[in-house]
């Protein structure tokens, strides 16, 4: 029996993918190569051209469009329908966010390496300096976890006041994740 949600789902559905469009955008303008190609091989310059590549993979990667066939009629094979492409447009909205969280830490790893550089090369009297920075750029890095990004997003989309009743769970959103990566 249709449950009267359907205009909720689609609303939310809507919302998701914007958001994601909103997170490529971000994503697609990042910098994938340093000014000085001595730095091509550098930590955040590689993070950043790993972002790039998996930003362009989530964006490309196929929709799971098996949707199971429903009993109930034309509104409950809607819902089913709306209910993988909301697993989809979620799953895709939370890999967007981890990817921007990750572009952003490379980017203030940039950052801080030219305050230490200062317009000059690497060298024995900067190195612990950028040791540090390195070591700095790796922590931030570890502390971007599907844990915290679904929080985040669930913290924000509560305090905007989104319909979220039928949200997935993050290992839903894992598992799409995995059957991506194959």
């Amino acid at each position: 029996m249709a449950d009267g949600l359907n205009e909720y789902r689609t609303a939310r559905v809507a919302e998701l993918l914007s958001e994601f469009r909103t997170l490529q955008y971000y994503i697609a303008a990042a910098p994938c190569n340093p000014p000085d190609m001595d730095d091509y091989y550098t930590e955040g310059w590689a993070a950043l051209r790993q972002c790039a590549i998996d930003g362009q993979h989530i964006l490309n990667c196929g929709a799971d469009v098996t949707v199971p066939r429903t009993t109930g009629g034309p509104e409950e094979q809607a819902k089913a329908e709306l209910k993988q492409v909301h697993l989809d447009a979620y799953a895709r909205r939370h890999e967007g966010q981890k990817i921007y969280l990750r572009q952003a830490a490379a980017q203030r790893w940039i950052e801080w390496r030219e305050q230490i550089l200062m317009g000059g090369r690497p060298n024995s009297d900067n190195e612990a300096q950028l040791r540090s920075c390195d070591q700095q750029l790796r922590a931030e890095l570890a502390s971007i976890t599907d844990e915290a990004i679904y929080s985040e997003l669930q913290a924000s989309d509560f305090a905007l006041g989104r319909w979220t009743d039928e949200d997935p769970s993050l290992r839903a959103v894992q598992r799409w994740v995995r059957s991506r990566r194959r």
